[in-house]
């Protein structure tokens, strides 16, 4: 992997969101607040895919070279307003620094800072002409790399999958999805290959302060709309069975952005995983899901289920209850869904939601660790927290990050004292026959 001989310049946007590089101080980190210099080992080339944000009401905040933090209150070329810049970047990558910013309204309790949008914010900087970030490549799958997809295929394939498809509103939903939002799994349905989705929830039993389908409070926009209708057997069928017999490394997922809890919704999944597996017995069938319903976890298993994803932010319950505020389930039945799937037999990943300073600190940590001595999943799932920072540490008790010891150290202890649990970003396709 490629890393910059020395740090990277800072980078900060003026008014209009225009980025430039600092002359004068390198690029930071933050983790819970703190201000951290990088490394070369903490930085590799932005990754194709990526997206660049000016930081309203933000300040940049970058290193002098007596490693000084210093805090950047005008544009370095004009004296104007400056903002800090954050890299969201391309899946398939794990940040391990959030960008360094100063809010204005630190000190200042009569301004309003707008509160980020559902994206994860990474340091990023600027060296030998071209971006670096502060994280590393977490899945070597390419199934959602911008750089394997030509947009004009794209383009015509979904529209003439459509066309075919007039009636089925779960085809209808998917290609809104994929041509309008731009859903990484979504695109891949209608390129016929990997993993796709399958909506069916438009309820959900939690209310979770980044949900990135339905916003309540109002604070931030949702990034996508949710589905407005339960499918249908026949019409996930119709999706279902063609990927699974056809596609490469072929996955189908219920439980997807764009939805509540498919778990509220088991009696048509059931019913539809029996008839998928009728007609098909190739690739992997998947849930993504808050595992709030153990007793529909077994049925789904039962019914041919192959691997369950549970999304995480903590498993701390008390950091757990904050985030997703369940409502008519607990932290136990989260656990109790996982122990049905490994009864079963069943594959079973956490979708981990990475934060810098909360996911590394020791008490999470020494949590995990015992989490996963207890239920043994199968795998991690490095994904990143889609959240603004400052949001989520002000929504979870207080004490809830403690020598936070970096998110790279925390890899490589949870691999030397776990060699057996896999890491990565996606849902694997557990069928080796139709595996790329």
């Amino acid at each position: 992997m490629k890393r910059p001989p020395r740090p990277p310049l800072l980078v900060v946007a003026d008014q209009h969101g225009n980025i430039t590089e600092h002359p004068a101080l390198t690029m930071a980190g933050m983790s819970a607040g703190v201000f951290t210099r990088l490394k070369p080992a903490d930085l590799i080339p932005l990754p194709p895919g990526s997206e660049l944000f000016a930081l309203p009401g933000r300040l940049p905040v970058g290193f002098r070279p007596d490693g000084q933090a210093v805090i950047v209150e005008d544009h370095p070329d004009n004296g104007g307003p400056v903002q800090a810049v954050a890299a969201f970047m391309a899946p398939a990558h794990t940040l391990l620094y959030n960008a360094a910013w100063h809010r204005k309204d630190s000190n200042r309790p009569d301004l309003q800072v707008p509160t980020l949008p559902l994206f994860a914010f990474g340091a990023v900087g600027w060296l030998h002409g071209r971006f670096w970030a502060a994280g590393f490549r977490s899945d070597p799958d390419r199934r959602q790399d911008m750089a394997l997809i030509n947009p004009k295929k794209l383009i015509s394939q979904t529209q003439k999958r459509l066309a075919q498809s007039p009636d089925n509103r779960l085809i209808q939903h998917l290609g809104k999805c994929c041509l309008t939002y731009g859903c990484p799994a979504a695109r891949n349905l209608f390129l016929g290959r990997f993993e796709a989705p399958l909506p069916t929830s438009p309820q959900c039993n939690a209310r979770c302060i980044g949900c990135i389908s339905l916003q309540e409070s109002g604070c931030c926009r949702a990034t996508q709309d949710r589905i407005a209708f339960v499918p249908s057997a026949a019409e996930i069928e119709e999706i279902a069975v063609p990927h699974l017999r056809l596609a490469q490394s072929a996955v189908i997922s219920f439980g997807q952005g764009c939805e509540g809890e498919p778990l509220l919704q088991a009696q048509v999944i059931e019913r539809s995983i029996k008839n998928i597996r009728k007609q098909t017995s190739r690739g992997t069938i998947n849930l993504n899901s808050n595992s709030s319903r153990p007793e529909a976890v077994a049925r789904l298993a039962a019914a041919g289920l192959d691997s369950l994803r549970v999304s995480l932010n903590s498993v701390r319950e008390p950091l757990y209850k904050a985030y997703y505020r369940p409502n008519g389930y607990g932290f136990t039945e989260v656990k109790e869904s996982i122990l049905m799937m490994k009864k079963a037999g069943r594959f079973v990943s956490l979708n981990y939601f990475l934060q810098p300073g909360l996911t590394d600190s020791c008490d999470e940590y020494e949590a995990l660790c015992d989490f996963l001595k207890e239920l043994q999943p199968d795998m991690i799932q490095l994904r990143n927290l889609n959240m603004d920072p400052d949001w989520y540490f002000a929504s979870l008790p207080q004490g809830a990050s403690r020598e936070p010891m970096g998110i790279a150290v925390w890899l490589n202890k949870l691999r030397c004292k776990f060699p057996g649990l896999a890491f990565g970003y996606f849902n694997p396709c557990l069928d080796v026959a139709c595996q790329a």
